[in-house]
């Protein structure tokens, strides 16, 4: 599991660009990796929009968002053309490395039934490719807003 001021893992992921990368390709700039649990939910939809609305705002402080779910390239590919989403969602399918890595896969609970799941959590990545600050149980309402304020 990652901590602050570790340096982030070297796995490759894929990304919506239809490209595999590592971290190590966003070196130079802060990256905002926010993990959320499903595709067109209606707390993952706000989240999106959210940074949608405000990615100037990141673009201007040279910070790239990414987004991380379960989901497959081609519902991404559909959340991302229906919400109108400019940045790149990566899939972390099937091994859930990156969920696993960063501590956002956990059990959870439903009507009485246990399931594991990606708890809404946001990590704030160096230039250098250090973890620097983290948001985990996140609450959509104030969360991107707050995550601009911490640069």
């Amino acid at each position: 599991m990652i901590q602050i001021g570790d340096s982030v893992p070297s796995v490759s992921f894929e990304m919506t660009d239809g490209k595999t990368h590592q971290f190590s390709d966003f070196k130079g700039k802060t990256i905002i990796l926010y993990f959320y649990p499903k595709d067109n939910t209606s707390g993952c939809i706000l989240e999106a929009q959210g940074f949608r609305d405000n990615l100037q705002k990141f673009n201007d402080k040279n910070a790239l968002v990414l987004g991380v779910s379960k989901d497959s390239a081609k519902s991404h590919q559909s959340f991302r053309e229906k919400h109108c989403l400019p940045f790149d969602l990566i899939m972390d399918t099937p091994e859930t490395r990156l969920c696993e890595y960063f501590d956002v896969w956990k059990e959870k609970s439903m009507y009485g039934k246990k399931y594991y799941g990606i708890e809404r959590s946001t990590f704030l990545i160096s230039p250098e490719g250090k973890l620097i600050k983290e948001w985990r149980k996140v609450s959509v309402p104030g969360h991107v807003e707050e995550v601009l304020g911490s640069f």
